[in-house]
Protein backbone atom coordinates (compact mmCIF):
# COMPACT_ATOMS: atom_id res chain seq x y z
CA UNK A 1 0.00 0.00 0.00
CA UNK A 2 2.74 2.38 0.39
CA UNK A 3 4.09 2.02 -2.83
CA UNK A 4 1.11 2.45 -4.38
CA UNK A 5 0.84 5.88 -2.51
CA UNK A 6 3.72 6.98 -3.31
CA UNK A 7 4.44 5.95 -7.06
CA UNK A 8 2.61 9.27 -8.18
CA UNK A 9 4.70 11.06 -6.38
CA UNK A 10 7.97 10.42 -8.42
CA UNK A 11 9.82 12.79 -9.65
CA UNK A 12 9.34 11.12 -13.35
CA UNK A 13 12.06 13.57 -15.44
CA UNK A 14 14.61 12.79 -12.81
CA UNK A 15 13.80 8.88 -12.22
CA UNK A 16 15.21 7.73 -15.88
CA UNK A 17 17.29 10.26 -17.89
CA UNK A 18 18.34 8.33 -21.39
CA UNK A 19 21.71 9.55 -21.67
CA UNK A 20 22.46 11.57 -24.93
CA UNK A 21 24.57 10.21 -27.62
CA UNK A 22 25.43 11.52 -30.64
CA UNK A 23 23.80 10.09 -33.69
CA UNK A 24 27.35 8.63 -35.56
CA UNK A 25 24.79 8.01 -38.61
CA UNK A 26 23.24 11.72 -39.14
CA UNK A 27 24.86 14.70 -41.18
CA UNK A 28 23.23 17.78 -41.20
CA UNK A 29 24.24 20.69 -43.32
CA UNK A 30 22.76 24.11 -42.57
CA UNK A 31 23.26 26.58 -45.78
CA UNK A 32 23.21 30.20 -44.67
CA UNK A 33 22.15 32.83 -47.13
CA UNK A 34 25.87 33.08 -48.07
CA UNK A 35 26.87 29.87 -48.35
CA UNK A 36 24.27 29.62 -51.03
CA UNK A 37 25.63 32.90 -52.79
CA UNK A 38 28.88 31.37 -52.39
CA UNK A 39 27.67 28.34 -54.10
CA UNK A 40 25.99 29.88 -56.82
CA UNK A 41 29.04 31.97 -58.06
CA UNK A 42 31.12 29.09 -57.64
CA UNK A 43 28.86 26.92 -59.45
CA UNK A 44 28.39 29.90 -62.58
CA UNK A 45 32.37 30.45 -62.88
CA UNK A 46 34.32 27.74 -61.38
CA UNK A 47 32.22 24.60 -62.00
CA UNK A 48 32.43 24.65 -66.04
CA UNK A 49 36.35 24.43 -65.57
CA UNK A 50 36.49 21.99 -63.12
CA UNK A 51 33.59 19.50 -64.95
CA UNK A 52 36.06 19.86 -68.14
CA UNK A 53 39.25 19.19 -66.11
CA UNK A 54 37.42 16.68 -63.85
CA UNK A 55 36.17 14.25 -67.21
CA UNK A 56 39.50 14.48 -69.03
CA UNK A 57 41.15 13.14 -66.23
CA UNK A 58 38.97 10.65 -65.33
CA UNK A 59 39.12 9.27 -69.10
CA UNK A 60 43.04 9.53 -69.41
CA UNK A 61 43.11 7.16 -65.77
CA UNK A 62 40.67 5.21 -67.55
CA UNK A 63 42.65 4.92 -70.70
CA UNK A 64 45.53 3.74 -68.24
CA UNK A 65 43.89 1.54 -66.36
CA UNK A 66 42.87 -0.51 -69.45
CA UNK A 67 46.30 -0.56 -70.88
CA UNK A 68 47.81 -1.22 -67.79
CA UNK A 69 44.87 -4.36 -66.96
CA UNK A 70 45.06 -5.98 -70.87
CA UNK A 71 45.94 -9.86 -71.07
CA UNK A 72 46.23 -10.47 -67.54
CA UNK A 73 43.70 -12.93 -65.71
CA UNK A 74 41.58 -11.08 -63.86
CA UNK A 75 41.26 -13.38 -60.77
CA UNK A 76 44.14 -11.92 -59.22
CA UNK A 77 45.81 -14.87 -58.70
CA UNK A 78 49.37 -13.42 -58.87
CA UNK A 79 50.61 -9.65 -58.00
CA UNK A 80 50.78 -7.25 -60.76
CA UNK A 81 54.20 -7.11 -61.85
CA UNK A 82 57.17 -4.60 -63.86
CA UNK A 83 55.98 -1.63 -65.46
CA UNK A 84 52.55 -2.25 -65.16
CA UNK A 85 52.82 -1.69 -61.37
CA UNK A 86 54.84 1.02 -61.55
CA UNK A 87 52.43 2.89 -64.05
CA UNK A 88 49.47 1.86 -61.57
CA UNK A 89 51.72 3.28 -58.23
CA UNK A 90 53.36 6.41 -59.80
CA UNK A 91 50.74 7.43 -63.25
CA UNK A 92 47.60 7.09 -61.96
CA UNK A 93 48.27 8.17 -58.55
CA UNK A 94 49.43 11.41 -60.24
CA UNK A 95 46.08 11.72 -62.38
CA UNK A 96 43.98 10.75 -59.16
CA UNK A 97 45.57 13.44 -57.36
CA UNK A 98 44.71 15.74 -60.67
CA UNK A 99 41.00 14.13 -60.28
CA UNK A 100 40.44 15.37 -56.63
CA UNK A 101 42.20 18.64 -57.44
CA UNK A 102 39.71 19.14 -60.05
CA UNK A 103 37.08 18.82 -57.87
CA UNK A 104 38.57 21.51 -55.53
CA UNK A 105 40.69 19.26 -53.28
CA UNK A 106 43.36 21.04 -51.46
CA UNK A 107 45.04 17.96 -49.93
CA UNK A 108 48.02 17.80 -46.59
CA UNK A 109 50.07 14.73 -46.58
CA UNK A 110 51.55 14.73 -42.87
CA UNK A 111 53.58 11.76 -41.70
CA UNK A 112 55.39 9.29 -43.77
CA UNK A 113 53.90 6.14 -45.29
CA UNK A 114 55.31 2.99 -44.37
CA UNK A 115 56.65 -0.02 -47.31
CA UNK A 116 54.95 -3.08 -47.50
CA UNK A 117 57.27 -4.80 -45.37
CA UNK A 118 57.15 -2.42 -41.97
CA UNK A 119 53.44 -2.49 -42.43
CA UNK A 120 51.76 -4.65 -45.45
CA UNK A 121 48.04 -3.21 -44.16
CA UNK A 122 46.75 0.53 -43.83
CA UNK A 123 43.85 1.32 -41.40
CA UNK A 124 41.87 4.29 -42.38
CA UNK A 125 39.73 5.79 -39.96
CA UNK A 126 37.49 7.91 -39.49
CA UNK A 127 35.50 6.58 -42.65
CA UNK A 128 32.87 9.34 -43.59
CA UNK A 129 32.58 10.45 -47.11
CA UNK A 130 32.81 8.65 -50.82
CA UNK A 131 35.92 11.20 -50.85
CA UNK A 132 37.60 9.01 -48.72
CA UNK A 133 39.28 7.56 -51.22
CA UNK A 134 42.07 9.96 -51.40
CA UNK A 135 43.78 8.10 -48.93
CA UNK A 136 44.26 5.16 -51.23
CA UNK A 137 46.07 8.09 -53.55
CA UNK A 138 48.30 9.29 -51.18
CA UNK A 139 49.41 5.88 -49.87
CA UNK A 140 50.82 4.65 -53.09
CA UNK A 141 47.86 2.66 -54.62
CA UNK A 142 47.57 -0.14 -52.31
CA UNK A 143 44.50 -3.02 -52.78
CA UNK A 144 41.33 -2.41 -51.14
CA UNK A 145 38.26 -4.43 -50.11
CA UNK A 146 35.30 -3.60 -52.78
CA UNK A 147 32.18 -5.67 -53.83
CA UNK A 148 32.54 -7.62 -56.42
CA UNK A 149 29.66 -5.43 -58.40
CA UNK A 150 32.41 -2.77 -58.75
CA UNK A 151 34.29 -3.90 -61.03
CA UNK A 152 31.36 -3.87 -63.47
CA UNK A 153 30.69 -0.08 -63.01
CA UNK A 154 31.79 1.71 -66.49
CA UNK A 155 34.95 3.51 -66.02
CA UNK A 156 35.36 3.20 -62.62
CA UNK A 157 35.85 -0.47 -62.62
CA UNK A 158 38.58 -0.20 -64.95
CA UNK A 159 40.45 1.61 -62.60
CA UNK A 160 39.38 -0.51 -59.74
CA UNK A 161 40.65 -3.51 -61.15
CA UNK A 162 44.55 -1.87 -61.66
CA UNK A 163 44.59 -1.82 -57.83
CA UNK A 164 44.04 -5.54 -57.78
CA UNK A 165 41.38 -5.50 -55.06
CA UNK A 166 39.96 -8.06 -52.66
CA UNK A 167 36.97 -8.69 -53.86
CA UNK A 168 33.68 -9.46 -51.65
CA UNK A 169 30.88 -11.33 -53.00
CA UNK A 170 27.46 -10.65 -51.57
CA UNK A 171 25.93 -14.09 -53.08
CA UNK A 172 28.72 -16.30 -52.12
CA UNK A 173 28.39 -18.07 -48.54
CA UNK A 174 31.97 -18.46 -48.40
CA UNK A 175 32.21 -14.65 -49.75
CA UNK A 176 33.80 -13.76 -46.09
CA UNK A 177 35.88 -16.87 -45.46
CA UNK A 178 37.52 -16.37 -48.86
CA UNK A 179 38.07 -12.05 -48.16
CA UNK A 180 40.05 -13.29 -44.75
CA UNK A 181 41.71 -15.85 -46.35
CA UNK A 182 43.20 -13.87 -49.65
CA UNK A 183 43.59 -10.50 -46.85
CA UNK A 184 46.04 -12.93 -44.90
CA UNK A 185 48.01 -14.61 -48.10
CA UNK A 186 48.74 -11.32 -49.18
CA UNK A 187 49.94 -9.62 -46.02
CA UNK A 188 52.06 -12.06 -45.25
CA UNK A 189 53.75 -12.34 -48.86
CA UNK A 190 56.80 -10.27 -47.63
CA UNK A 191 56.18 -7.78 -50.14
CA UNK A 192 55.22 -9.63 -53.10
CA UNK A 193 51.44 -7.90 -53.49
CA UNK A 194 50.61 -4.60 -52.88
CA UNK A 195 49.99 -3.02 -49.32
CA UNK A 196 45.76 -3.69 -48.51
CA UNK A 197 43.92 -0.41 -47.73
CA UNK A 198 40.75 -1.28 -45.15
CA UNK A 199 38.45 0.97 -43.89
CA UNK A 200 38.02 -1.04 -40.59
CA UNK A 201 34.42 0.64 -39.61
CA UNK A 202 33.08 -0.41 -41.68
CA UNK A 203 30.77 2.11 -42.91
CA UNK A 204 30.20 5.70 -42.84
CA UNK A 205 29.69 7.89 -39.82
CA UNK A 206 30.04 11.53 -39.19
CA UNK A 207 33.51 11.79 -37.92
CA UNK A 208 32.14 12.51 -34.26
CA UNK A 209 33.39 9.92 -32.99
CA UNK A 210 35.39 6.41 -33.86
CA UNK A 211 32.79 3.29 -34.37
CA UNK A 212 33.58 -0.43 -33.49
CA UNK A 213 36.68 -1.74 -35.76
CA UNK A 214 35.61 -4.90 -37.77
CA UNK A 215 38.47 -7.37 -37.12
CA UNK A 216 39.39 -8.21 -41.11
CA UNK A 217 42.26 -6.18 -41.09
CA UNK A 218 44.01 -7.53 -37.82
CA UNK A 219 43.14 -11.06 -38.49
CA UNK A 220 46.79 -11.30 -39.87
CA UNK A 221 47.89 -10.37 -36.91
CA UNK A 222 50.74 -8.13 -39.00
CA UNK A 223 51.93 -4.60 -37.87
CA UNK A 224 49.41 -2.17 -39.62
CA UNK A 225 49.97 1.51 -40.11
CA UNK A 226 46.95 3.61 -38.87
CA UNK A 227 46.02 6.61 -41.49
CA UNK A 228 43.86 9.58 -40.23
CA UNK A 229 41.36 11.51 -41.86
CA UNK A 230 40.54 15.17 -41.20
CA UNK A 231 38.02 17.38 -43.72
CA UNK A 232 39.02 21.32 -41.65
CA UNK A 233 36.16 23.08 -43.44
CA UNK A 234 34.07 25.42 -41.93
CA UNK A 235 31.16 24.15 -44.10
CA UNK A 236 31.56 20.19 -44.27
CA UNK A 237 29.98 18.93 -47.63
CA UNK A 238 32.10 15.69 -47.81
CA UNK A 239 30.28 13.77 -44.67
CA UNK A 240 27.79 11.07 -46.46
CA UNK A 241 26.36 9.05 -43.57
CA UNK A 242 22.83 6.93 -43.73
CA UNK A 243 20.66 10.16 -42.69
CA UNK A 244 21.24 13.11 -44.77
CA UNK A 245 21.98 14.56 -48.42
CA UNK A 246 22.50 12.15 -51.19
CA UNK A 247 25.62 11.49 -52.91
CA UNK A 248 24.59 13.61 -55.86
CA UNK A 249 23.61 16.82 -53.76
CA UNK A 250 26.76 16.37 -51.96
CA UNK A 251 29.07 16.13 -55.06
CA UNK A 252 27.38 19.58 -56.59
CA UNK A 253 27.64 20.91 -52.87
CA UNK A 254 31.47 20.34 -52.74
CA UNK A 255 32.49 21.24 -56.51
CA UNK A 256 30.99 24.24 -55.97
CA UNK A 257 33.38 25.51 -53.26
CA UNK A 258 35.94 27.79 -53.67
CA UNK A 259 38.45 24.81 -51.86
CA UNK A 260 37.95 21.52 -49.92
CA UNK A 261 40.73 21.08 -47.45
CA UNK A 262 41.66 17.47 -46.54
CA UNK A 263 43.85 16.35 -43.85
CA UNK A 264 45.46 12.48 -44.43
CA UNK A 265 47.98 12.04 -41.55
CA UNK A 266 50.04 8.57 -41.47
CA UNK A 267 50.95 7.93 -37.91
CA UNK A 268 53.58 5.19 -36.72
CA UNK A 269 53.07 1.68 -37.41
CA UNK A 270 51.54 -0.05 -35.03
CA UNK A 271 52.90 -3.67 -33.91
CA UNK A 272 50.79 -6.11 -32.17
CA UNK A 273 51.90 -7.24 -29.02
CA UNK A 274 51.90 -10.86 -27.56
CA UNK A 275 48.67 -10.16 -25.94
CA UNK A 276 47.40 -8.36 -28.98
CA UNK A 277 48.25 -11.73 -31.02
CA UNK A 278 46.45 -13.77 -29.05
CA UNK A 279 43.20 -12.06 -29.35
CA UNK A 280 42.73 -9.54 -32.64
CA UNK A 281 39.38 -8.48 -30.89
CA UNK A 282 41.40 -6.40 -28.30
CA UNK A 283 43.93 -5.69 -31.35
CA UNK A 284 41.16 -3.86 -33.52
CA UNK A 285 40.21 -2.06 -30.33
CA UNK A 286 43.65 -0.85 -29.31
CA UNK A 287 44.25 0.52 -32.57
CA UNK A 288 40.95 2.13 -32.83
CA UNK A 289 41.86 3.80 -28.98
CA UNK A 290 45.40 4.87 -30.49
CA UNK A 291 43.27 6.99 -33.84
CA UNK A 292 40.62 8.00 -31.55
CA UNK A 293 43.28 10.18 -28.82
CA UNK A 294 45.60 11.35 -32.25
CA UNK A 295 42.25 12.51 -33.56
CA UNK A 296 41.26 13.95 -30.09
CA UNK A 297 37.48 12.02 -30.64
CA UNK A 298 35.69 9.53 -28.29
CA UNK A 299 35.42 6.08 -29.80
CA UNK A 300 32.00 3.85 -28.86
CA UNK A 301 31.38 0.29 -29.26
CA UNK A 302 28.42 1.00 -32.25
CA UNK A 303 28.43 -0.96 -35.95
CA UNK A 304 27.14 -1.84 -38.54
CA UNK A 305 24.57 -3.40 -37.02
CA UNK A 306 23.45 -0.66 -35.50
CA UNK A 307 22.83 1.15 -38.78
CA UNK A 308 20.96 -2.13 -39.50
CA UNK A 309 18.37 -1.35 -36.69
CA UNK A 310 18.33 2.25 -37.89
CA UNK A 311 17.16 1.68 -41.00
CA UNK A 312 14.50 -1.28 -40.31
CA UNK A 313 13.28 1.62 -37.30
CA UNK A 314 13.02 3.98 -40.21
CA UNK A 315 10.93 1.32 -42.17
CA UNK A 316 9.02 1.19 -39.34
CA UNK A 317 7.99 4.49 -39.04
CA UNK A 318 10.23 4.37 -36.09
CA UNK A 319 12.51 7.32 -34.97
CA UNK A 320 16.21 6.12 -36.34
CA UNK A 321 17.41 6.77 -33.11
CA UNK A 322 15.55 3.82 -31.36
CA UNK A 323 17.68 1.67 -32.72
CA UNK A 324 20.95 3.28 -31.97
CA UNK A 325 21.91 1.15 -29.19
CA UNK A 326 25.20 0.45 -29.10
CA UNK A 327 24.19 -3.39 -30.36
CA UNK A 328 27.12 -5.16 -30.79
CA UNK A 329 28.43 -4.07 -27.41
CA UNK A 330 25.35 -5.59 -25.52
CA UNK A 331 24.86 -8.48 -27.51
CA UNK A 332 28.19 -10.19 -26.89
CA UNK A 333 27.64 -10.30 -23.19
CA UNK A 334 24.05 -11.02 -23.11
CA UNK A 335 23.85 -13.06 -25.96
CA UNK A 336 21.00 -10.73 -27.99
CA UNK A 337 20.76 -12.28 -31.68
CA UNK A 338 20.43 -9.69 -34.62
CA UNK A 339 17.29 -11.21 -35.73
CA UNK A 340 15.78 -11.62 -32.19
CA UNK A 341 16.22 -7.82 -31.64
CA UNK A 342 14.94 -6.87 -35.11
CA UNK A 343 11.93 -9.16 -33.85
CA UNK A 344 11.71 -7.09 -30.77
CA UNK A 345 12.06 -3.27 -33.04
CA UNK A 346 8.71 -5.29 -34.93
CA UNK A 347 6.87 -5.52 -31.68
CA UNK A 348 7.06 -2.80 -30.74
CA UNK A 349 6.07 -1.17 -33.82
CA UNK A 350 2.81 -2.90 -33.62
CA UNK A 351 2.30 -1.88 -30.35
CA UNK A 352 2.87 1.90 -31.01
CA UNK A 353 0.60 1.07 -34.33
CA UNK A 354 -2.29 -0.10 -32.52
CA UNK A 355 -2.07 2.31 -29.58
CA UNK A 356 -2.14 6.42 -29.65
CA UNK A 357 0.59 8.13 -30.94
CA UNK A 358 2.77 5.66 -30.30
CA UNK A 359 2.07 5.77 -26.46
CA UNK A 360 1.23 2.36 -24.40
CA UNK A 361 -0.71 2.10 -21.14
CA UNK A 362 -0.10 -0.08 -18.56
CA UNK A 363 -2.07 -3.07 -19.97
CA UNK A 364 -0.06 -3.07 -23.27
CA UNK A 365 3.08 -2.64 -21.49
CA UNK A 366 1.96 -5.92 -19.36
CA UNK A 367 0.82 -7.93 -22.08
CA UNK A 368 4.02 -7.29 -24.07
CA UNK A 369 5.97 -8.24 -20.85
CA UNK A 370 3.79 -11.39 -20.79
CA UNK A 371 3.44 -10.28 -16.71
CA UNK A 372 0.70 -9.33 -14.90
CA UNK A 373 -0.30 -6.01 -13.68
CA UNK A 374 1.78 -5.64 -9.86
CA UNK A 375 3.41 -3.12 -8.21
CA UNK A 376 6.70 -4.29 -9.76
CA UNK A 377 5.10 -3.16 -13.43
CA UNK A 378 3.19 -0.01 -11.98
CA UNK A 379 6.82 0.66 -10.79
CA UNK A 380 8.75 0.08 -13.75
CA UNK A 381 6.19 2.02 -15.52
CA UNK A 382 6.32 4.73 -13.78
CA UNK A 383 10.05 5.14 -14.57
CA UNK A 384 9.25 5.69 -17.97
CA UNK A 385 5.93 7.80 -17.35
CA UNK A 386 7.55 11.28 -17.17
CA UNK A 387 4.56 13.42 -17.68
CA UNK A 388 2.06 11.40 -15.21
CA UNK A 389 -0.59 10.90 -17.89
CA UNK A 390 -0.74 7.19 -17.69
CA UNK A 391 1.28 6.25 -20.85
CA UNK A 392 4.35 6.20 -21.59
CA UNK A 393 7.06 6.56 -25.14
CA UNK A 394 7.69 2.99 -26.48
CA UNK A 395 10.59 4.93 -27.82
CA UNK A 396 11.86 5.44 -24.15
CA UNK A 397 11.49 2.09 -23.07
CA UNK A 398 13.58 0.71 -26.19
CA UNK A 399 16.48 2.98 -24.96
CA UNK A 400 16.00 2.32 -21.74
CA UNK A 401 16.17 -1.56 -21.95
CA UNK A 402 19.12 -0.79 -24.71
CA UNK A 403 20.67 0.36 -21.85
CA UNK A 404 21.63 4.11 -22.77
CA UNK A 405 21.76 5.87 -19.51
CA UNK A 406 24.99 7.00 -17.46
CA UNK A 407 26.78 4.46 -15.35
CA UNK A 408 27.31 5.76 -11.87
CA UNK A 409 29.94 3.47 -10.01
CA UNK A 410 30.94 4.77 -6.49
CA UNK A 411 31.29 2.64 -3.57
CA UNK A 412 28.13 3.18 -2.23
CA UNK A 413 26.07 2.46 -5.60
CA UNK A 414 28.37 -0.72 -6.23
CA UNK A 415 26.79 -1.65 -2.47
CA UNK A 416 23.20 -0.93 -2.91
CA UNK A 417 22.97 -2.70 -6.16
CA UNK A 418 24.57 -5.70 -4.79
CA UNK A 419 22.15 -5.81 -1.72
CA UNK A 420 19.47 -5.55 -4.33
CA UNK A 421 20.45 -8.37 -6.44
CA UNK A 422 21.53 -10.24 -3.18
CA UNK A 423 17.53 -11.74 -2.34
CA UNK A 424 17.92 -13.80 0.41
CA UNK A 425 20.27 -11.62 2.03
CA UNK A 426 23.22 -14.29 2.36
CA UNK A 427 26.11 -12.22 1.15
CA UNK A 428 26.19 -13.89 -2.38
CA UNK A 429 24.35 -13.40 -5.72
CA UNK A 430 23.31 -16.82 -7.75
CA UNK A 431 22.74 -16.81 -11.06
CA UNK A 432 18.83 -17.19 -10.52
CA UNK A 433 18.86 -14.47 -8.31
CA UNK A 434 20.54 -12.68 -10.91
CA UNK A 435 18.25 -13.41 -13.84
CA UNK A 436 15.48 -12.75 -12.03
CA UNK A 437 15.71 -9.04 -11.44
CA UNK A 438 17.76 -8.26 -14.66
CA UNK A 439 15.08 -9.73 -16.96
CA UNK A 440 12.17 -7.56 -15.03
CA UNK A 441 14.59 -4.41 -15.23
CA UNK A 442 15.03 -5.29 -18.86
CA UNK A 443 11.72 -6.29 -19.35
CA UNK A 444 13.02 -9.40 -21.64
CA UNK A 445 12.05 -12.36 -20.28
CA UNK A 446 13.64 -14.93 -22.12
CA UNK A 447 16.62 -12.91 -21.82
CA UNK A 448 19.81 -15.30 -21.73
CA UNK A 449 22.25 -14.08 -18.94
CA UNK A 450 24.66 -16.67 -18.66
CA UNK A 451 27.32 -15.87 -20.40
CA UNK A 452 27.37 -12.37 -18.20
CA UNK A 453 26.77 -14.18 -15.11
CA UNK A 454 30.56 -16.39 -15.89
CA UNK A 455 32.39 -13.54 -16.37
CA UNK A 456 31.20 -12.17 -13.56
CA UNK A 457 31.95 -15.74 -11.62
CA UNK A 458 35.48 -15.32 -12.01
CA UNK A 459 36.26 -18.26 -8.93
CA UNK A 460 33.43 -20.42 -11.05
CA UNK A 461 31.69 -21.01 -7.89
CA UNK A 462 28.09 -20.44 -9.32
CA UNK A 463 27.87 -17.36 -6.90
CA UNK A 464 28.68 -13.78 -6.79
CA UNK A 465 30.31 -12.40 -3.78
CA UNK A 466 30.92 -8.54 -3.21
CA UNK A 467 34.21 -8.16 -4.94
CA UNK A 468 33.12 -10.17 -7.78
CA UNK A 469 30.06 -8.06 -8.27
CA UNK A 470 33.07 -4.48 -7.98
CA UNK A 471 35.22 -5.75 -9.63
CA UNK A 472 33.23 -6.43 -13.04
CA UNK A 473 31.59 -2.88 -11.97
CA UNK A 474 34.56 -0.87 -12.05
CA UNK A 475 36.16 -2.84 -15.13
CA UNK A 476 32.61 -2.86 -17.10
CA UNK A 477 30.94 0.53 -16.49
CA UNK A 478 28.81 0.16 -19.59
CA UNK A 479 26.57 -2.11 -17.62
CA UNK A 480 26.62 -0.51 -14.59
CA UNK A 481 23.33 1.34 -15.49
CA UNK A 482 22.25 -2.41 -16.03
CA UNK A 483 21.93 -3.16 -12.44
CA UNK A 484 21.28 0.25 -11.35
CA UNK A 485 17.99 1.52 -13.17
CA UNK A 486 15.89 1.17 -9.66
CA UNK A 487 18.50 2.40 -7.38
CA UNK A 488 17.53 5.95 -7.92
CA UNK A 489 13.91 4.94 -7.50
CA UNK A 490 15.26 3.22 -3.93
CA UNK A 491 16.71 6.57 -3.41
CA UNK A 492 13.72 8.66 -3.97
CA UNK A 493 11.35 6.29 -1.45
CA UNK A 494 14.28 6.93 1.30
CA UNK A 495 14.53 10.55 0.55
CA UNK A 496 10.61 10.53 1.41
CA UNK A 497 10.12 8.16 4.41
CA UNK A 498 13.07 10.45 5.71
CA UNK A 499 10.84 13.53 5.17
CA UNK A 500 7.90 11.73 6.12
CA UNK A 501 9.84 10.85 9.92
CA UNK A 502 11.20 14.44 10.64
CA UNK A 503 7.66 15.94 9.85
CA UNK A 504 6.30 12.92 12.47
CA UNK A 505 8.79 13.97 15.16
CA UNK A 506 7.45 17.69 14.64
CA UNK A 507 3.61 15.91 15.22
CA UNK A 508 4.55 13.86 18.26
CA UNK A 509 3.36 15.90 21.04
CA UNK A 510 -0.15 15.92 19.34
CA UNK A 511 -0.10 12.17 17.97
CA UNK A 512 -1.16 9.45 20.81
CA UNK A 513 0.13 6.42 20.16
CA UNK A 514 3.28 7.27 18.07
CA UNK A 515 5.15 3.97 16.49
CA UNK A 516 8.66 4.25 16.28
CA UNK A 517 9.87 6.02 12.90
CA UNK A 518 12.61 4.61 12.69
CA UNK A 519 11.43 1.25 12.73
CA UNK A 520 8.77 2.06 10.14
CA UNK A 521 11.27 3.34 7.60
CA UNK A 522 13.23 0.15 8.04
CA UNK A 523 9.77 -1.87 7.21
CA UNK A 524 9.41 0.68 4.35
CA UNK A 525 12.67 0.32 2.67
CA UNK A 526 12.49 -3.29 3.33
CA UNK A 527 9.11 -3.85 1.66
CA UNK A 528 10.28 -1.85 -1.24
CA UNK A 529 13.54 -4.04 -1.96
CA UNK A 530 10.97 -6.90 -2.05
CA UNK A 531 8.91 -4.79 -4.78
CA UNK A 532 11.83 -4.40 -6.88
CA UNK A 533 12.44 -8.19 -6.78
Amino acid sequence: MVLQQRTPLLPRQKSFIPLQIPNPFIHEINLTVNDKIRMVICGLFILPFRIVLFLTVLLTSWLVATIVTCCIPKDNVEPIKGWRRTVTKHFISCLGRLFFFSMGFHVRVIGKRASSLEAPVFVVAPHSSFFDGIAVITSGMPSIVSREENISVPIFGSILCALQPVLVSRVDPDSRRNTINEITKRTTSKGKWPQVLIFPEGTCTNRSCLISFKPGAFLPLVPVQPIILRYPNTLDTVTWTWQGYTVAKLLLMTVCQVCTNVEVEFLPVYVPSEEEEKDYFLYANNVRDYMARSLGIPFTDHTYEDCRLMLTARDLTLPMEAGLVEFTKISRKLNLKWNNFEKQLEVYASIADLSKGGRIGIEEFANHLKLPVSDLLRELFALFDRNKDGTIDFREYVIGIAILCHPANSEDTIQMAFKLFDIDGDGSITENEFSSLLRSSLGVPDLDVSKLFQDMDADESGKLCYEEFKNFFLSHPEYSKLFTTYLDHQKYYLHVLQQEEEEDKNLEPFIAGNQDTNSSIEEATSSSDKKVD
